[in-house]
């Protein structure tokens, strides 16, 4: 079984840069990823209100008019965390999540996040479900970037769904696009709860329940 990358102690993300980002020197980069990443472990940890640009200061190992050169307010360092933690998390679960396309790939990206959490001691829980809902309803930006970034991963999970069905391995009535986001809502909420009862049953539970509704869609082959 693969298990999800530990990317705890990664400084930077390997997509193209956007183009104001691309404009700094090397150097310029390497500090501002450092900045992020610093920025990134401590609102896991502490969360966003708990995190202070002081904090960040201390950690990222920057005076404070470094930083105010990448950041001028905190709302764009937050931005900034949440396209560091979308990339990462994603990233995290490759190559698996970019071939759920049977039930056995599916069942290893179960048994890879529920393996990842129990290791982790069910601590911090989902980075992109924490940042959602701490800012959520206080920062319409942040609800925005963080609501991509669960497109992004629904999407993932419905392509390997769509795959299946346009096989003609699942029923007609099967509905890829629901059972994706049934799926998602189902690791966010077990994710959580892991979290609160530090214990895997949560997560297996809720995984457990949408891989046999989705099993029950499959189309029975007869053996040849």
């Amino acid at each position: 079984m693969k298990n999800l990358k530990d990317t705890s102690t990664q400084t930077e993300t390997k997509t193209a840069l956007p183009t104001h980002i691309q404009k700094l020197t090397k150097k310029g980069q390497a500090t501002r990823a450092r900045i992020v990443a610093a920025a990134a472990k401590l609102m896991y940890e502490r969360g966003v209100a708990g995190t202070s640009v002081e904090d960040v200061q201390q950690e990222a190992g920057v005076s404070s008019s470094q930083l105010y050169h990448y950041f001028k307010e905190k709302r764009e360092l937050v931005l900034a965390v949440i396209l560091f933690q979308n990339e990462l998390v994603l990233g995290s679960q490759e190559p698996l999540l970019s071939h759920l396309d049977s039930m056995e790939a599916l069942q290893s990206w179960r048994d890879a996040h529920v393996q990842y959490q129990t290791e982790q001691g069910f601590q911090g829980g989902c980075p992109i479900g924490s940042l959602g809902n701490e800012l959520a309803d206080l920062e319409p930006a942040a609800r925005k970037e963080v609501a991509a970034g669960f497109m992004q991963w629904e999407l993932a999970i419905r392509q390997g769904l769509r795959a299946m069905y346009d096989r003609g391995e699942m029923r007609s009535d099967a509905q890829p696009e629901r059972l994706a986001l049934g799926l998602l809502a189902a690791l966010q909420g077990g994710l959580l709860l892991a979290k609160v009862r530090k214990e895997a049953g949560p997560i297996e539970a809720g995984l457990d329940v949408m891989l046999d509704h989705i099993r029950s869609f499959l189309i029975e082959t007869s053996p040849e």
